[in-house]
């Protein structure tokens, strides 16, 4: 028999091809999964050099960052087991726990006042809560908001200890009422806390000023208002006919004649020389504080982003420092008896996280330029603006279709407006020069004796 075609080898039955055989019939049982065929015929290679490359630099970078926040967890969890045996001590019912004071002041070009306080929080506060260690925190909103009230709290404590002033009556009804002595012995127990290097020149100013200016309170806008009324902008030509007297309830400040309050009767008439000595302080903890700002600063950012765990224990031994309360004398060499031995030892603990100074961006410097660039901008345009008010106040002449849309100030709302600039103009260079690179921390020998720092503690 032949077949269709002629070719007897057609006639050979087809031999299926073996499969590969696996152990335990898996590839039978994976075939029904819906998994190709195809895939269990593949041999397998080492992925090309690029993937290499890939999983090789992705699984540094994240093997890195896992071992950083592994570190970072250890490392504060060893600093609140050291002294979380503390906040189990049983303290007297009507007394309260230690507690300390957190000073943190704005970073000079950071739109984000609280960057100091957010470290604080971050790194040192863990410790303390451990501890049982309460605080209070005193953020800057505003550069040099740290010094004034540094300085005006330094002032009522003056006035206090010298028996100017008086606890109020209600306050001393308390069951928690504790007398000045108490109060002042409590706060040397407590302690004070700088983040950062800007702060610590803010506070050491606000506390030579607290401890030399006058015991009375002295308003600032009054004062500024005084010098402003003798510099001339608002005098008048004399061939200009006199302006009469604004009928307004806004303060005398503003208003056109010269009106001088009655003084306020001090009873610290006597007082107001700074005293030779000032009685010991609360002890100070310096805590390191970097915040990087600019483009240039970028390498570093991430550099510390992968390497929280520095941050951590530097934040977690200064808490610790706090906490076992061990402090020395503050170490602030005498200049005259280094200059005469030819020793330069710096500043001692002046030179605190000096390296910080660095890290300002380099426009800040262009402060005090920008701002006499924009005050004389403002002064150029103010005689105008005057010109326009006097006339409309005086009817010499019809106001226009604008100005009677909108109004322009009027001279006393120019008063005003020049006090409130004037005001932000001095605040914002004064604030500069006390934390700028070239600024040294401020310095009082009355603090060498009043002044104490806390350290490490000892072994024992």
């Amino acid at each position: 028999m032949s077949t269709p075609n002629g070719d007897p080898a057609s006639l050979k039955p087809e031999i299926p091809t073996p499969k590969p055989a696996t152990s335990s019939g898996i590839r039978t049982v994976l075939q029904y999964t819906g998994i190709p065929v195809s895939w269990f015929d593949k041999k397998p290679k080492l992925p090309s050099r690029n993937w290499l490359i890939f999983w090789g630099v992705t699984g540094s970078v994240v093997g890195y960052y896992v071992y950083d926040r592994r570190e970072c967890r250890r490392i504060k969890q060893e600093y609140i087991d050291k002294v979380k045996e503390l906040s189990e001590e049983i303290i007297d019912p009507l007394d309260v726990s230690r507690k300390v004071t957190v000073y943190g002041a704005r970073w000079p070009g950071d739109e984000d006042y609280s960057q100091a306080i957010k470290y604080f929080r971050t790194y040192v506060k863990p410790v303390l809560v451990a501890a049982a260690v309460d605080f209070e925190l005193i953020p800057g909103k505003r550069q040099g908001d740290i010094a004034r009230r540094v300085a005006e709290e330094t002032r009522k404590r003056r006035r206090l200890d010298l028996g100017i002033d008086d606890v109020p009556e209600p306050n001393k009804l308390l069951p928690s009422f504790k007398p000045l002595s108490v109060v002042r012995q409590r706060e040397l127990e407590g302690g004070v806390v700088i983040v950062g290097r800007p702060t610590f020149k803010e506070y050491m100013v606000g506390l030579e000023r607290g401890w030399t200016n006058g015991l009375n309170k002295v308003d600032e806008d009054e004062e500024l208002s005084k010098i402003l009324d003798n510099d001339n902008h608002f005098d008048e030509a004399n061939d200009e006919a006199p302006i009469p007297a604004p009928q307004t309830s806004l303060s005398p400040v503003f208003s056109m004649p010269t009106y001088s309050p009655p003084k306020e009767p001090s009873s610290s008439s006597g007082h107001d020389t700074p005293p030779s000595t000032i009685p010991p302080l609360p002890p100070l903890l310096l805590v390191e504080f970097h915040n990087r700002i600019g483009i240039t600063q970028i390498p570093l950012m991430i550099w510390d982003w992968f390497n929280r765990r520095r941050w951590v224990k530097s934040g977690s031994e200064a808490g610790y420092r706090l906490v076992m309360a061990q402090t020395r004398p503050i170490d602030v060499p005498q200049k005259s008896t280094d200059f005469e031995l030819g020793v330069d030892t710096g500043n001692g603990d002046l030179d605190f996280d000096k390296e910080a100074d660095n890290l300002f961006k380099s426009s800040l410097s262009k402060i005090p330029d920008e701002t006499e660039k924009a005050r004389k901008s403002y002064y150029d345009k103010l005689p105008e603006k005057l010109a326009t008010a006097r006339a409309l106040s005086r009817g010499t002449r019809e106001p226009t279709k604008d100005e009677l849309a909108t109004p322009p100030p009027t001279e006393v709302e120019l008063r005003a407006e020049r006090l409130k600039k004037e005001r932000k103009w001095r605040n914002d260079v004064d604030s500069w020069n006390l934390v700028k690179p070239s600024a040294p921390v401020q310095w009082d020998e009355r603090f060498r004796e009043a002044l104490r720092i806390f350290t490490d503690p000892s072994e024992k």
